[in-house]
Parts: C-alpha cells; structure tokens; sequence
C-alpha cells in the first residue's frame, strides 16, 4: 500500500491506515487502483475470510480444550471420566440396538458371519464402557472425602448405579448372551452344509444344544434387563440430573430369539 501511494502521489497515511486497521483495505483499494479494485477487492475478501476462519477455529479449540482450566485438578479429572463414561454407554447403547435388528437375519452363510463379526466388535466397545465404568468407580472412591467436602453429590449419584447389583447382573447376562449367542452362529456357520442339506443326526442335536443354551441365555438376560430397567426408573426419578450418563431407552428392548 505504501508503493502504491508513492507510485499516484497518493496520501501516504493511507498505508498507515490500512497497517492498523486491516478491515479497511477495500476503500482504498477502490481509491487507488478503480480499475483493477475489484480483482483485489476479491483477493482481500477470500484473505480476510480465510484468516477469519482459522482464527475462529483455533479459538473454538483452545476455548473448548481449556474450558474447565478453572476448576481445580480432581473436579477437571472427575469431569473427563463422566464424559467418557457418558459417551461408552451410548455407543454400546447403539450397539445393542444395531444388535437386537441383525439377530433377526435369516439363516444364510453371508449374515451368519456378519453377525458373528459385529459381535466381536461389540465385545470391544462393551470391554471400553466396563473400563470407562471401572475407572470412574475407582477414582471416585479414591477421593471420597474430596467430594463429600465439594459437596459433589452427583458424582456418587453415578456410582451408586453402576455399582447397584442390578446393573451388575445386567451387564453379566449381556455378557452370557453374546457367548452364547455367538456359539451358536459360528456352530451353524462351520456346519451349514450338515445343519441345512445333509441334516445328519450328530450335527443336528449339536445344533439343538447350542440352540438351548442360546434360549436359556435370551430369557436370562431378558429377565435381568427388565429388572434393571426398572430399578433405573426408580433411580432417575430420584436423580433425574445423571440421566445423560445412563443407559438410554434404546437398551430397553427385550432380545428376540434367532430362528
């Protein structure tokens, strides 16, 4: 800018202008070249939009990153193990729920073995929300007195649930159902052939016993995931705040049986 005012006599306070105040640029740039302004004009609006941009970016980052700087170490380290625990319980949420729409597949060979590989991948996200669980429980146990000093009540809130027996019994039965049910995919899966053409008599009473115990475990896990369910009813009404950190109402369908 300042080339340009020396190159058309122009003011040179113009360039000092447009050095502290950027935003201003376009005014003299019309001034100074009429011509061409336009093509610069455009030039600054992508520069000044781009660096806008990035700057919000950066900002959101840095203010999201650095939102609870404030609080003291273990109020910063509580809130971390809630957010993550909250975000587990909803991706095994969704997961059961994904779960509960694919054992309803007919018995073919290409679904037998996308169930059977979408169950070891919930076995994954299950193990992160038991660790989630796990850590939260601990920590908190730590630093009791902390707490009860901060007057946290909602902190033990979500403890309480996760260690009611209730929802341990819940979460074993999850566990009996998918080895069961998981058992009986890949029995039918090696055997399929056996099971649906020859129908050999060894192959079809193994078949009937994988299938037994997968029922047993259906209706096990159904009737402690009823029983959970109503427990964490009562729960929430006394404690209505934690609900975001609970199982969510997805979770609250009972297992249909494969055929």
């Amino acid at each position: 800018m300042f080339f340009e005012c020396n190159k058309k006599n122009l003011p040179k306070w113009w360039a000092a202008v447009v050095l502290l105040a950027p935003i201003t640029s376009p005014y003299f740039i019309f001034k100074s070249r009429k011509t061409e302004g336009m093509i610069l004009f455009m030039i600054f609006l992508s520069t000044f939009t781009a660096v806008f941009a990035s700057e919000f970016y950066i900002y959101s980052r840095m203010k999201e990153k650095n939102k609870y700087a404030h609080l003291p170490p273990i109020t910063r380290q509580v809130i971390r193990l809630s957010d993550d625990l909250k975000q587990t319980t909803i991706n095994l949420d969704k997961s059961l729920v994904t779960l509960e729409l694919i054992s309803k597949v007919e018995s073919r060979l290409k679904e037998l073995k996308t169930t059977i590989e979408f169950i070891e991948k919930l076995r994954i996200i299950m193990a992160k929300n038991q660790a989630s669980i796990h850590r939260f429980v601990k920590f908190t146990t730590d630093y009791k007195s902390y707490f009860v000093k901060k007057d946290l009540n909602w902190v033990y809130q979500i403890q309480l649930f996760y260690t009611n027996r209730n929802v341990l019994t819940h979460y074993k039965s999850l566990e009996g159902y998918l080895d069961n049910f998981e058992a009986l995919l890949t029995y039918t899966h090696t055997n399929f052939y056996n099971i649906t053409q020859l129908k050999t008599k060894e192959h079809l009473n193994n078949y009937d016993e994988y299938y037994l115990r997968y029922r047993r475990a259906v209706d096990t896990h159904n009737r402690f995931n009823v029983q959970r369910i109503e427990f964490q009813n009562k729960f929430l009404h006394k404690y209505p705040d934690i609900k975001p950190y609970l199982p969510g109402k997805r979770q609250t369908e009972t297992f249909k049986l494969w055929e």
